[in-house]
């Protein structure tokens, strides 16, 4: 046979694998194409309709949403029902998973959603409780305010009668793959309320610092050191706030006379011995090293970097004669965002519809938590203050002991239900304190095996000790926010109060979680107010576990509002809060020892003074000093460093990048990464490279220990003989090499292309399906990363773990600077978007302007809004 008729046969094989690799690759491409447009029809199908009109069965009236080109909503309506019934019906449009997600974390219900990996969540969250305070809160209310969160609640609800699954949520779709049995349940006021109780447990401030210190006080107390020895050294790296180097909020309390005429009488007396309510529980949440950890991952964490910074300066100083007002909440990074901005407006505004507001909201609860009014402004920073305690109990059977005789244990058994798994049943233990959670998380069930508690001035180790009653050892909880608050209410007379009296008033309602509140007025006025339920302790201030079996222990009450600071437009001309003290410790009451020891509080009024020396103040000077990135640590690290003798010239050109450094945290600056590193491992060869490892924990804190060791090389911490290390000189340059190979090892060995921003980024990260551990589901959610400047007790408070990642965690999750001038002109920006639907245009189009502290004026007059609208969504009242 030739080879011409051989030929034949092969080029007809290889036209048939021609043809058929074609047809597959065809076919392939049909499925790919269809698995995306169902992918996008999936996505887009939860998008909100936004223009239009939608017929809503209980309405009473047409209400309109008129949302501007971040998809911000501005709702007017004619009456209390029909706005805050709107409002509940946006909410639900834009973050309607959001929102179910928390109020199954709230009751302690997640295992529903998620299945058994979420038990010991529900274990924890349960035993606390939230859920059955905010019912008791709910029953408390007043009518009116009870119907505000009724109308709500009915938005929402409207909103679920006509989408379910996919419809509401990309999160839905992805959900039932899981728990296809799995239908929202209808909305209820008690699930708005219930996150008031999530929030006060992200601001709890010093329950960490408690238990690190009970621990640290065990284990040295293991490692043969007395209780005083053990005692001294806590009270070392716990130091007082550095009142000569930091300032007070409230140098002076402005009294009685100095305030406006009329002021309303405080809400509570604080007189009354506190009631320990049976709603009393506690928390517990995802699969993470620990219990309290997983709660705080819901949240966005508790710890380091959780604060804020607020400050009001008077017309005195600015360059329109009128206030300005300055607020960036730090708070865990979080996608959605925290916060859902929007603004509530009455069409005609009376005693009946009293509302013409906008600010910040929380998806899932009416009314607006930080903003202002036609009249005016106001903005939170966390209180710090001591508002929750761990008491040592002994146990014996069903019983525990107090005051020398047994008492029976409130016992309660409940049930927690598991998606796709059985039901596991649930026991909770009560004292006179609250909650037993020992036995829920790691660290109460440490501190439990090998107690320690306050006795007098000090430390008593439990076990043995011939003063303690027989019987098994538990931990319980005495927090605020178990025994039923009036916040709830608060929220209202916030959004209508119309001067510094009225403010006050709506101040003494806001009693968890304690905030400073900062004001200013159209009359020119500024002022603060410190509120929240401060308990009166007995014989004990809560620095470390109390004694529970003797009462002397116990809170005896309140402080009463009218004697907790107030200032009322202060000489200075400006008020600072940032977590740092409030007031001087000669003040009346005991409030905390745990404060933020106030270098973002000390830098901020600096700033302050030395700008409006220059130049009267503008808006662009507050949003300057809101993106100021000095490092308060890197200053003294670049002068300290000066004289440490170094080999290998690697580090002595990384060492070189300090001494012109500005000690600017910014994003591009390598100087900036070697600081940051050169501090991580400094502070962890100092405290936690040890034979008994010292807590890092709060950089502010330490900050204040290093600085007065630098200033004194004889300090012992100095020596580390683990590793060899015999002095000041010798740990600094250890600290500096090691900060050299780390930073060569992850960005190169050229150091002049280090950068902070990539080290420091941001990932958002969703608190659900962002961390299922399969990854394309995660692609679908997360983004980022994001490169940003900040860092820890840095004005620009971006925070990072020491010890564990420089990756930014916590965040000035908004910024607003509001103009009592031009409300219109105030500006505003939050960490991510308006929308929490993956992939819509508005699910993260705010995060490159708030990396780049960029704000933008937001509308508030009738026309400005209307100008600014560009879309218009009429809700009419069905026939």
């Amino acid at each position: 046979m030739s080879s011409e008729a051989t030929a034949v046969p092969h080029r007809s094989l290889a036209g048939r694998i021609g043809r058929i690799a074609f047809i597959v690759l065809a076919a392939l491409l049909v499925l790919a194409t269809a698995a995306a447009f169902f992918l996008t029809w999936t996505i887009q199908r939860s998008f909100p309709q936004t223009g239009g009109e939608l017929t809503l069965k209980g309405l009473e009236q047409t209400v309109t949403v008129q949302r501007d080109d971040r998809g911000i909503p501005t709702i007017t309506a004619s009456s209390t029902d029909d706005l805050f019934f709107a409002q509940g019906f946006t909410h639900a449009q834009d973050r309607f998973f959001e929102m179910d997600f928390r109020r199954h974390v709230t009751s302690g219900r997640v295992a529903e959603m998620f299945g058994a990996s979420q038990v010991a969540t529900d274990s924890f969250l349960r035993t606390l409780g939230w859920r059955a305070v905010a019912e008791q809160e709910v029953e408390a209310l007043d009518d009116t305010t009870r119907g505000y969160y009724e109308a709500y609640a009915d938005g929402v609800n409207a909103y679920l009668a006509s989408h379910s699954g996919a419809d509401l949520s990309l999160e839905y779709a992805v959900l039932g793959l899981q728990n296809p049995d799995y239908e929202p349940e209808p909305w209820e006021p008690a699930d708005s309320v219930a996150w008031l109780k999530a929030m006060a447990w992200d601001l709890r401030t010093n329950i960490e610092d408690e238990t690190d210190r009970a621990l640290l006080a065990a284990r040295l107390g293991a490692a043969g050191e007395t209780d005083a020895e053990a005692q001294a050294l806590i009270e070392k790296i716990y130091p007082s706030y550095p009142f000569d180097r930091n300032p007070v909020i409230v140098p002076k309390i402005s009294t009685a006379d100095a305030l406006p005429t009329g002021t309303a009488p405080a809400s509570y007396s604080g007189d009354a011995q506190p009631r320990v309510t049976d709603a009393l529980t506690t928390v517990d949440w995802q699969q993470a090293d620990g219990v309290v950890e997983a709660a705080s991952m819901l949240l966005g964490g508790a710890g380091e970097g959780i604060g804020s910074n607020s400050w009001v300066v008077s017309g005195d100083l600015t360059e329109s004669g009128m206030p300005l007002l300055a607020n960036d909440p730090h708070l865990g990074a979080a996608l959605p965002s925290v916060w859902y901005q929007v603004q509530l407006k009455c069409e005609k505004v009376s005693q009946e519809c009293p509302f013409d507001v906008g600010g910040f909201s929380f998806s899932g609860l009416p009314g607006v938590i930080i903003g202002h009014n036609a009249e005016i402004a106001w903005g939170f920073t966390n209180l710090t203050t001591d508002v929750a305690d761990l008491y040592i109990e002994k146990v014996e059977g069903d019983e525990y002991w107090r005051d020398g005789a047994r008492e029976p244990l409130e016992i309660e058994k409940d049930v927690i239900k598991v998606a796709g798994g059985d039901d596991v049943p649930l026991t909770i233990r009560r004292t006179v304190h609250g909650p037993i959670i020992s036995g829920l998380t790691d660290d109460f069930t440490a501190i439990a095996d090998d107690p320690v508690a306050e006795s007098g001035d000090e430390v008593l180790s439990v076990q043995g000790a011939a003063e303690v009653p027989e019987g098994e050892v538990a931990v319980s909880l005495r927090w605020t926010a178990l025994d039923p608050g009036t916040t709830s209410t608060a929220i209202f007379a916030l959004n209508t109060a119309r001067d510094f009296t009225e403010f006050r008033r709506a101040a003494s309602l806001f009693d968890v979680p304690a905030q400073n509140l900062v004001y200013a007025d159209l009359e020119g006025n500024i002022g603060y107010q410190a509120p929240g339920r401060l308990p009166v302790r007995g014989a004990g201030d809560g620095w470390l576990p109390q004694p529970g079996w003797d009462s002397s222990y116990d809170w005896t009450g309140f402080i009463p509002f009218d004697e907790l600071p107030v200032s009322y437009n202060p000489p200075e001309g400006y008020i600072v809060t940032a977590n740092n003290a409030i007031v001087t410790d000669d003040y009346e009451h005991f409030l905390s020892r745990d404060w933020d020891h106030g270098y973002r509080a000390g830098r901020i009024a600096h700033l302050i003074e030395r700008r409006a020396a220059a130049h009267p103040l503008t808006a662009q000077d507050l949003r300057d000093i809101q993106m100021d990135d000095e490092s308060w640590i890197g200053k003294q690290l670049a002068v300290a460093m000066d004289d440490v003798t170094v080999t290998g010239d690697g580090v002595r050109a990384a060492l070189d990048l300090l001494r012109t450094w500005d000690a600017q945290n910014e994003a591009d600056s390598a100087a900036a990464a070697y600081a940051n590193v050169l501090w991580a491992r400094l502070a962890q060869n100092i405290f936690a490279e040890r034979e008994v490892p010292l807590p890092v924990g709060d950089q502010g804190r330490l900050f204040t220990v290093v600085g007065a060791m630098l200033d004194d090389p004889s300090d012992p911490l100095w020596t580390n003989d683990r590793l060899d290390v015999g002095g000041m000189d010798e740990m600094l340059a250890l600290s500096a090499q090691q900060a050299y190979d780390e930073l060569s090892a992850r960005q190169g060995e050229d150091a002049s292309r280090w950068s902070w921003g990539s080290l420091h980024a941001l990932t958002l990260t969703s608190s659900t399906f962002g961390t299922s551990g399969i990854a394309p589901i995660e692609m679908l959610f997360n983004r980022g990363p994001y490169p940003v400047g900040g860092g820890s007790s840095v004005v620009n408070a971006t925070g990072w773990r020491l010890g564990e990642s420089y990756a930014t965690v916590t965040v000035p999750s908004m910024r607003m600077v509001i103009d009592l001038a031009d409300f219109d002109d105030s500006t505003w920006i939050h960490l991510t978007g308006t929308s929490g639907h993956a992939f819509h245009r508005q699910y993260t189009d705010q995060t490159e302007d708030w990396s780049r502290g960029v704000q933008k004026p937001w509308a508030f007059t009738k026309k400005a809004v209307a100008k600014a609208a560009v879309d218009t969504l009429v809700l009419k009242p069905a026939a």
